[in-house]
């Protein structure tokens, strides 16, 4: 296993974890942009422009798109956060270089008119389809209830209005706003000839104009909690509880990582066997997520609406015992070992590595083997978990809750 990375010229960022014994090759242009970055006047236009990419460049219909990634066999797909855009794609490693040219060529899409306008109504309708099933926008409510006008309040999705009232011309501007070569990296794992990478990247990315595009990070603001929102068509109750967490930036994000299987796992937790083994609920987890400048940690609740309240009452008391007591030095031993499991048998896959290695690289400007996590979470002692939970209570959160209560 072998880590290298080069910069082009124009500050793109090409880096890759070559395994010449995996037998596929992992590739995906990260790219440093989400609905954070958005104004209001363009809110949703990430997650549009990752559409919009599949439809096509000047030298490509969306048609001839497809065909191309049928043509390598290529499993592909993309996805949009808060923060990053991927496009990413495995491949045998005899298709390296045909996938780089094409994911090259469409980071420079056409944008046109009548595939704007066509795609338009196929995010209007996921944004329906999100609103109309679990947790009926619990997620994104508790996030502006919680952050109100910070960054991270910012829905991914946009809204139906924000959509709707998104042209064309916005689209542009904001992708010449957002995908310089400088907020990009392009990213690869598993079987990956390095030196024709960075080829490919010379050869078909070096003519891509630089600029520097700004991220706003300011500090989340502290808040606490409780909004119902009743809707007689749920049969269950769903409750969202979102408090403050280390940032991406903060060596304390993996004393959170092992605090959240702790508390909160979907096997061998404090909540599982408090809640989810006795059959209390239909589902309850705590998760972690890392942001520039923030993080947060979610707890989420479904239940049968007569047993909500006792069981949010068993959150916090669950809650409240680890901030006050902390963790045994078993359940820390307990937690590692899941931890170094799912980290080894996941870094099995080229995919896993390349979204780990890219991300790593756009966010913190560094490479993090498999090992170098491994080393981070288990040199992780239960007194650092106890201040992290010291300064990040999960008892002082903002909730959301949505179902057949009017109240709570």
């Amino acid at each position: 296993m072998e880590f290298r990375s080069h910069e082009l010229k124009n500050g793109l960022q090409v880096v890759a974890e070559c395994n010449p014994d995996a037998v596929t090759t992992a590739v995906s242009f990260c790219v440093n942009t989400g609905s954070r970055d958005e104004m209001a006047d363009v809110a949703g236009a990430s997650h549009f422009l990752e559409h919009m990419v599949f439809k096509g460049t000047p030298g490509r219909s969306a048609d001839e798109v497809n065909l191309c990634f049928d043509r390598v066999g290529a499993e592909y797909n993309a996805w949009t956060s808060k923060e990053n855009t991927v496009y990413y794609a495995v491949v045998l490693p005899e298709y390296q270089n045909e996938i780089v040219e094409l994911w090259s060529d469409l980071m420079r899409p056409s944008l046109r008119e009548s595939d704007f306008d066509t795609e338009k109504q196929v995010i209007i309708e996921e944004i329906r389809m999100y609103e109309d099933q679990p947790p009926f926008g619990a997620d994104e409510r508790v996030e502006i209830a919680h952050y109100g006008d910070h960054p991270l309040a910012n829905r991914v999705l946009g809204t139906v209005e924000s959509v709707s009232a998104l042209t064309a011309d916005m689209m542009r501007g904001y992708f010449q706003s957002r995908y310089s070569p400088s907020n990009m990296v392009l990213a690869a794992a598993g079987n990956v000839d390095f030196d024709a990478l960075v080829a490919s990247a010379e050869q078909h990315c070096a003519g891509w104009e630089r600029f520097a595009p700004q991220r706003q990070c300011p500090p989340p603001r502290e808040h606490a909690g409780m909004e119902v929102m009743e809707k007689a068509s749920a049969t269950q109750e769903y409750v969202i509880q979102l408090c403050n967490a280390p940032a991406a930036e903060d060596e304390r994000r993996f004393a959170a990582y092992l605090l959240v299987s702790l508390l909160g796992d979907s096997s061998g937790s404090r909540l599982y066997w408090e809640l989810l083994h006795p059959g209390h609920c239909e589902q309850v987890s705590t998760q972690y997520h890392e942001f520039d400048g923030a993080g947060m940690f979610v707890t989420w609740l479904c239940c049968e609406p007569e047993t909500t309240v006792e069981n949010l009452r068993c959150i916090r008391e669950v809650y409240i015992a680890a901030e006050q007591e902390g963790f045994s030095e078993e359940e820390l031993v307990r937690a590692k070992t899941k931890f170094n499991s799912r980290m080894v048998l996941g870094s099995e896959r080229p995919q896993n590595r390349m979204i780990s290695v890219g991300l790593n690289w756009l966010r913190r400007g560094e490479y993090r083997s498999v090992k170098d996590d491994m080393d981070a979470y288990n040199a992780v002692t239960a007194d650092e978990l106890l201040a992290v939970l010291k300064q990040f209570p999960l008892s002082k959160s903002t909730a959301v809750a949505v179902g057949p209560l009017a109240e709570l």
